[in-house]
């Protein structure tokens, strides 16, 4: 009998999308993007990402209102290409969720450390210890129950929002014109050049790509929401609210500063051109505001991963143990089993100091797997539908979404991508067991056993790019 739980409303799910995706990296985007990015080249990279994002939110919209009964995002590519092709998904869906959190848990240990220096740089053993904690206590919110963590979500969204709202009024009013036209487009001559822009833009795209991690976060929930198209819509106001954040937050910097003094500002950038603006105080209010922001973003990829790892257990895509639920309807060994694996890669944070970027490239690359599959199955979907009236928009939807995706994958640094068939080798173990428990002898086509060789392939040759120092960590 399934459980009475209460059902999620367009405020929270809307709350879930944005909370999901501001995160960490919104406090740090002004120098992330100034190292690689002019002015001119961010404009023309948010216009090309958030067309790639719009693409993907269309296609999520469109999905579920033609097809509410799927749970689960990864659930498309299961009606694409088999289960199969839904554990791809939906794998590289859990992988870049809790990957995340490990992101997170670096960030939030280095803001407090403004307040705590024992912390160091956010790294050493005490930071560790810290981190562990804040990991087990988001684990025992989410054992609460998912609907209830959601309405805190809310809450923690409300809070993160003020102070950015704050940091925007005070850049606007210090805005020099004059100094965000200096260096324009940021060639050598001063002109446009599309090849220079382009070149800006590529190396761009991991940062832009990082922020918009989340943003399928309602459709992910959609089984938890009042109606399927509630989910939808969330999905959209949740993108056209995080774009008009984003736009200004990256982009009013450049008018505050030069591009190497922005450079040159710690992290959490944001809290250093607050404090150059309203004096010191200014830094310590938007690393208060980080850490209430890496908390909500934290709670949210808590939530999500486990949803997923439930619904694939539900669809036979993972073993059994992964959808056993506890009296809150929480699949409680998803929850342990995700922490736990976060608790062993915090303790590589002492070992490396470029553990958060390293972790949110990997997140992102991750996350690229299951939103190129997603606009794949928009293509299928409205090309079924192709006598239907608005459907050849859909069909193009899906292809500019699937083309835009496919480019970010290799513009963001294909060795990211290929490293996390290293996971996926993991998880094709846990696969065959699911689908051996469901009664399959032969559990691969001969296409599926292809796909697994390229990912095998891809697993080695993620490794001599380690060693040879091609990927760095």
């Amino acid at each position: 009998m399934e459980k009475d739980t209460k059902k999620l409303g367009l405020i929270a799910l809307t709350a879930l999308v944005i909370s999901s995706s501001i995160g960490s990296g919104i406090f740090g985007i002004a120098s992330d993007m100034a190292k690689g990015t002019s002015p001119g080249a961010a404009i023309v990279a948010w216009i090309i990402s958030g067309t790639g994002v719009l693409m993907l939110c269309l296609a999520l919209t469109n999905i579920i209102r033609k097809r509410p009964e799927l749970s689960g995002i990864f659930s498309y590519a299961t009606e694409t290409f088999g289960p199969f092709g839904g554990f791809i998904s939906g794998w590289g869906y859990w992988l870049s969720a809790w990957l995340g959190n490990i992101a997170f848990a670096t960030i939030m240990m280095s803001a407090l450390s403004y307040f705590f220096p024992a912390l160091g740089n956010g790294s050493n053993l005490l930071s560790i210890i810290v981190a562990s904690v804040v990991l087990w206590l988001m684990c025992f919110v989410v054992n609460k129950g998912i609907e209830s963590a959601a309405v805190l979500n809310t809450i923690i969204t409300v809070c993160k929002l003020v102070p950015l709202l704050l940091f925007m009024i005070a850049a606007i009013i210090a805005f020099k014109a004059d100094v965000f036209t200096a260096d324009f487009w940021g060639t050598v001559s001063g002109n446009f050049s599309l090849k220079d822009v382009l070149s800006q833009v590529n190396s761009s795209i991991m940062v832009l790509m990082w922020v918009f991690v989340g943003i399928e976060g309602a459709a992910m929930m959609s089984d938890r929401a009042k109606t399927k198209s509630t989910a939808g819509k969330a999905t959209v106001l949740g993108l056209i609210g995080l774009l008009g954040i984003y736009l200004l937050l990256s982009l009013l910097p450049y008018g505050l500063m030069g591009r190497d003094e922005i450079c040159q500002l710690k992290q959490p950038t944001m809290a250093y051109l607050l404090s150059s603006i309203v004096g010191p105080w200014g830094a310590a209010f938007i690393n208060i505001a980080m850490i209430i922001s890496v908390a909500g973003c934290w709670l949210s990829w808590t939530m999500l991963p486990v949803e997923t790892t439930l619904l694939m257990s539900n669809q036979n895509l993972l073993p059994k143990k992964f959808g056993e639920v506890n009296d809150k309807n929480v699949p409680i060994f998803s929850l342990v089993f995700m922490s736990a694996l976060s608790q062993v890669f915090i303790f590589t944070l002492l070992f490396t100091d470029k553990a958060y970027n390293f972790a949110y490239s990997l997140c992102t690359a991750a996350i690229f797997i299951t939103w190129i599959l997603v606009c794949v199955y928009q293509i299928k979907l409205s090309y079924e539908h192709r006598q239907e009236k608005g459907e050849l928009l859909q069909l193009a939807v899906g292809v500019l979404g699937t083309a835009f995706y496919a480019w970010a994958i290799w513009a963001a640094g294909i060795g990211y991508f290929l490293m996390c068939m290293l996971v996926y080798i993991i998880g094709i173990f846990l696969y065959i067991k699911a689908r051996k428990e469901h009664g399959e002898e032969n559990v691969f086509t001969k296409k599926e056993v292809i796909v697994i060789l390229f990912i095998i392939a891809g697993a080695v040759t993620s490794i001599v790019m380690l060693v040879t120092g091609r990927i760095a960590i």
